[in-house]
């Protein structure tokens, strides 16, 4: 199905099923531990043997010596992969360095072996007793140190060009009355989810099955053929439920690719999971980023000028962290400059973590403009007000905006969380020991569209049964997938049977980039459209006048239950949603507002989020329940990006000093309060079929600042280093009463 005009009236819009808040219909696959993970797949792969990974023990160099003689001898040994007798192998178009690392290092914890045994902890034991020498080459490890030398980087599909000019900044800011300056740091991070890397493999001949927690199917399917050398055909990759992900599992890592090797070498289906400590620098991870942000303004507080230059690091031939790109978007201002400029560091491979680009840009972006409204004299609430465009800003041809409710976010989430009370002079509000502050920001995040398949099967019990290599990262796709079939077909939710995660279904668009909700459903409703069609043919009715309702179809007088119409054979229909040119036509975007209040203890620096709202317009929500859980998860997240998160980086040896969760903090219950969700009224016909867009990544965006700027609004302390530990408060903090 092309998808080329915004959509008109049609069979979603009856909303029975989709836009009502439902419960996960995986729920108890779940809460009774019977749903299927990669690591616990002993129905499919009996008899698996164990993997443990070895982690290189420098960041650049060599290996001088490996001695594994002592290993092979240990009990239950059955075999140590090396690149030394793993064969020939390639890179994946998704890796920066090489997977199986050997004799050169590419980083810290790049996997050099895999010792395989028949329990985990004789592997886990053998893999102690390998013995490896190192030759150590000098590295860069310090992205500030680097700064200068860092060059724009390369455009790619996702990320645009490196750099957006606009008018004339330089000029339009010298003469701007008004002017604001400012650097911010945000630091490396992590994704630290709970199920780790993990994959079985297993060899059938030449056909290889990879049980794995992966987000996208379809490019790793491509990726672990590249990396072995073997036909893609003779792939199959499973994984249909997934405990986290965040973008960390967007690509094959060391589990997939040793696992099939190990399993290839004993001829017997191996497990790999990587232990906790590597997975900080053997996986990729969020990089920091330095962000130099400029505004120029008139006195009536509108932006005429306004520039967002960011550098980070990464491997050579590894890609940006494009911070700088929802400033292209977000605030109109006629002279505008964005550049993204990459240094070569030799840490490891920097790639994309939750709302990869806006969820560090917003950090500093949304801190700037509070900076910038106090300089003027006015409510960082109106100030984001005046400065709303619904064009894009750097359109010619002024692009308008599909949808765009960002005022409406602001106004409400202002009114609902009593806006109006704030003390717009830091550090004036006290309850006892603690200092009180309230910060408001901004939420942006692009709505991606990709194509998108699913197949459809009617059959004579009446049940939909729907496949496609759709993943649920816990994200709750089996659930919506369900209602746009239910919907589709007219049939109870109880009568849909979701199959997700297998490479041997449609491709679809996969998990990642917040467009996995709409795009994955839209290639549902393209395949009912085509099952609807046969269903109409087959009972001798119009598909264009036919109704299907309660099970059945219907075209005037006549009723016929769907599973009569099935048959014994039964019907079935696949397509694929695919989009034309309306991206182009229109800038499709997601918005919000999000507003915190927190106490910082005015003795200790110790800071409590204590209310949080988010207020998102994100097209049509397909259901309630699991986006509000998406959203409040990004909130989540977005407080420890603000006041914990940050991989220490040894700047001598090149690698991530807090590699487990003992030393890399997240929030756990007691450091999130009440959360609030609001979703704004709202369908975008020019998004698609479904007429929605996605919320996941949009509900991080922006929440780590707020909290910065509620933080200076309780202490009148400026942070502009994340995170805000209280350590950059305690010395700087309003005298104690």
């Amino acid at each position: 199905m092309k998808f080329t005009t915004p959509a008109t009236t049609n069979p979603i819009d009856q909303l029975k099923v989709v836009g009502k808040p439902t419960e996960r219909v995986d729920g108890p696959l779940k809460t009774t531990g019977t749903a299927p993970y990669a690591y616990e797949r002993h129905d499919a792969a009996p008899d698996a043997v164990y993997g443990y990974v070895v982690g290189a023990g420098i960041a650049k160099g060599r290996i001088a010596s490996m001695d594994l003689k002592a290993a092979r001898a240990a009990p239950g040994v059955l075999a140590i992969v090396t690149a030394r007798n793993a064969g020939k192998l390639g890179k994946g178009d998704f890796n920066t360095a090489k997977l199986l690392g050997g004799p050169a290092i590419d980083h810290y914890h790049q996997a050099v072996a895999l010792v395989v045994a028949t329990t985990f902890e004789q592997a886990r034991a053998a893999a102690q007793l390998v013995r490896i020498t190192y030759e150590r080459s000098p590295g860069k490890f310090d992205l500030e140190a680097e700064k200068a030398g860092a060059q724009l980087a390369k455009p790619t599909p996702f990320a645009g060009p490196p750099e957006s000019k606009v008018g004339d900044f330089a000029g339009a800011y010298a003469r701007a009355p008004v002017q604001f300056d400012a650097t911010y740091t945000t630091p490396d991070q992590t994704h630290a989810m709970m199920e780790p890397h993990a994959s079985i493999a297993a060899w059938k001949g030449d056909k290889l099955t990879v049980w794995t927690s992966n987000q996208m199917i379809a490019w790793s399917v491509g990726d672990m053929a590249k990396t072995l050398g073997i036909p893609k055909a003779n792939v199959r990759l499973v994984s249909p439920f997934i405990g986290g992900g965040f973008g960390g599992k967007l690509f094959v890592r060391a589990d997939a690719v040793l696992a099939a090797l190990g399993a290839r070498m004993v001829k017997r289906p191996v497990k790999v999971a990587l232990q906790r400590p590597l997975m900080a620098n053997n996986t990729t991870h969020r990089p920091a980023t330095i962000q130099r942000i400029r505004i120029g303004a008139g006195r009536d507080g509108k932006i005429t000028a306004i520039a967002h230059e960011g550098w980070n690091g990464n491997l050579p031939d590894g890609s940006a962290e494009t911070a700088v790109n929802q400033t292209r978007l977000l605030y109109a201002g006629a002279d505008r400059l964005t550049t993204t400029r990459l240094a070569v560091l030799d840490l490891p491979e920097g790639n994309a973590l939750r709302a990869p680009g806006e969820a560090p840009g917003m950090m500093a972006l949304e801190i700037a403009m509070d900076e910038m409204a106090e300089k003027l004299g006015m409510d960082p609430v109106e100030f984001r007000i005046v400065n709303d465009t619904q064009v894009d800003p750097e359109a010619k041809e002024r692009r308008p905006f599909s949808q765009r409710q960002l005022v409406q976010c602001l106004r409400t989430g202002a009114e609902r969380f009593g806006w109006s009370k704030r003390n717009a002079r830091p550090g004036q509000v006290r309850e006892g020991q603690w200092l009180v502050g309230l910060g408001v920001a901004a939420g942006f995040r692009n709505n991606l569209l990709t194509k998108s398949g699913a197949r459809v099967r009617l059959d004579n019990r009446g049940v939909v049964t729907v496949e496609t290599d759709m993943t649920d990262i816990g994200t709750g796709s089996y659930t919506i997938i369900a209602q746009t079939a239910a919907e589709m077909m007219g049939v109870p939710l109880a009568k849909v049977f979701v199959r997700l995660g297998d490479s041997s279904f449609p491709v679809s668009a996969g998990s990642g980039g917040q467009w996995g909700a709409n795009n994955a459903t839209s290639g549902v409703y393209a395949a009912c459209m085509k099952l609807r069609e046969a269903v109409a043919k087959k009972a001798g009715m119009s598909a264009t006048e036919a109704v299907f309702t309660d099970g059945t179809i219907r075209a005037g007088e006549r009723v016929v239950p769907l599973a009569e119409v099935a048959g014994t054979q039964g019907l079935s229909a696949e397509d694929f949603i695919e989009y034309g040119d309306l991206d182009k036509k229109y800038q499709q975007s997601t918005f919000a507002a999000h507003f915190v209040e927190v106490a910082v203890d005015a003795h200790t620096g110790e800071t409590r989020v204590r209310r949080m709202l988010a207020v998102c317009a994100a097209g049509r929500i397909l259901n309630p329940t699991s986006a509000r859980s998406q959203v409040i998860g990004a909130m989540t997240m977005g407080v420890g990006a603000a006041l914990m998160e940050e991989l220490a980086v040894d700047t001598r040896r090149g690698f991530f000093v807090n590699h487990d969760l003992a030393g890399y903090e997240v929030p756990v219950h007691a450091d999130i309060p009440h959360q609030d969700v609001i979703f704004l009224d709202e369908a975008d016909p020019v998004s698609s079929p479904m007429k929605a867009k996605g919320v996941g990544e949009l509900g991080l965006c922006g929440v780590s600042a707020a909290i910065a700027i509620a933080i200076y609004n309780a202490t009148g302390v400026r942070v502009r280093d994340y995170p805000i530990t209280l350590d950059k408060l305690i010395g700087k903090m309003p005298m104690a009463a």
